[in-house]
């Protein structure tokens, strides 16, 4: 698997879209990650953090598609309101617990993700969420 994911911040859909065939570039607050499915992620990270179940989010519309289509081609999608505002709260060791968790989960399908990498990618959102939340702005994920 070799996937580019890219979590930015950006003021609303609209400009959010803008990134989809190059990604967020510089005009956006950004983190750079690879190599995991960041649509699974969020889903899971929200079940993990705020409840439900991967199922309902799903039939839900989670995550919301911003531009492009899933079939392989680049997408942007936007962070849930309900995940940003977990993320948000969450303190250092919860957030710890939950990388654990979802590293585990990702090891029971096949795919290995270090606890460490994965503290890593959900402290580095979490605090990203924080800053967009302050500005009054969501956080998208674009991926190629």
């Amino acid at each position: 698997m070799s996937i580019v994911v890219k979590f930015f911040v950006a003021p609303d859909d609209t400009s959010a879209g803008l990134a989809l065939q190059t990604g967020p570039g510089r005009a956006f607050e950004s983190l750079s990650f690879g190599n995991f499915d960041p649509e699974e992620a969020v889903i899971e990270w929200e079940c993990l953090l705020a409840g439900g179940s991967f199922e309902e989010l799903v039939e839900a519309g989670e995550p919301r598609i911003v531009a492009g289509q899933d079939d392989d081609g680049c997408v942007v999608f936007a962070i849930s309101p309900r995940l940003s505002a977990a993320l948000a709260g969450a303190g250092h060791s919860r957030l710890r617990d939950v990388a654990a968790s979802w590293a585990q989960l990702r090891a029971e399908d096949g795919q290995v993700i270090d606890t460490e990498i994965a503290d890593t990618i959900v402290s580095d959102l979490a605090a990203l969420v924080s800053s967009a939340l302050r500005q009054n702005q969501g956080v998208y994920c674009w991926l190629a």
